[in-house]
């Protein structure tokens, strides 16, 4: 770990950052594989917390594309997701601005010292045009993140950034000196699959329920004296389960 750093954090980007949006996945996808968007149907399953090709191509097949050409047409998704993200970029501010206190809560964490970057089911590109339009981008570290793009399983993301964190910063990254902040279950499995602290944050699932599947903390907005704060306490501690 940089003993330069006070530890790493690691930010969800949909759902956490930003309000999680799914027409430019719908777009995208419509695009990619000639279906009318008002014809196009997302898997039952929920889709928030995977990455955003295993949604395309579920997404594709439930609308009736076969699995084959599922597989075969995400080139082509790539590319549409790069031009309906870069297409709507007015857009995407006014629908998707950030959460109140996320930047200063970024801010908050940069002054302390944190290294930060996002691991998210978003493509690379995608995720960059977001954090850019909502000004998110400047504290974090997009060098050593982890994206949609890099792996299908969310579950093998948390890798990639400790690769690219060796690789950037010298040395190995210490689990026991990163937190993932996200917003969904999914993104307390992978952090715990990958060894890191969690925190959750009540954006779009109540608290309680969240607490259910047993995140390091709870946050209930990003009040960024409470994220910080929060934060830094459990990573110089190792402290326990809370709702903050």
């Amino acid at each position: 770990m940089n003993h330069g750093s006070a530890g790493l954090v690691v930010w969800d980007v949909d759902g956490t950052l930003i309000p999680a949006d799914l027409r430019w996945l719908a777009r995208a996808v419509a695009r990619a594989y000639r279906i009318a968007e008002g014809e196009l149907v997302f898997p039952d399953r929920k889709v928030h917390g995977y990455t955003d090709e295993s949604i395309a191509i579920d997404a594709a097949i439930a609308s009736g594309v076969d699995p084959s050409a599922a597989e075969a047409g995400i080139p082509a998704f790539r590319e549409a997701i790069v031009a309906v993200t870069q297409e709507g970029r007015q857009e995407l501010a006014e629908v998707q601005p950030p959460y109140p206190g996320a930047a200063a809560s970024i801010a908050g964490l940069h002054g302390r010292g944190f290294v930060q970057t996002v691991l998210t089911g978003n493509l690379r590109s995608a995720a960059e045009v977001k954090l850019q339009v909502s000004g998110l981008d400047e504290y974090l570290d997009l060098r050593i993140g982890g994206f949609g793009s890099d792996a299908r399983d969310r579950l093998q993301l948390p890798a990639v950034v400790a690769q690219r964190y060796s690789a950037i910063y010298g040395g190995p990254l210490d689990p026991a000196r990163v937190i993932v902040i996200g917003d969904a279950p999914n993104d307390i499995a992978c952090a715990r699959y990958a060894g890191f602290y969690v925190a959750v944050v009540a954006h779009r699932i109540g608290g309680q329920e969240l607490a259910s599947y047993k995140p390091d903390l709870v946050l209930k907005s990003l009040d960024p004296a409470a994220v910080v704060g929060a934060v830094s306490s459990l990573l110089n501690s190792g402290g326990s389960p809370a709702i903050c």
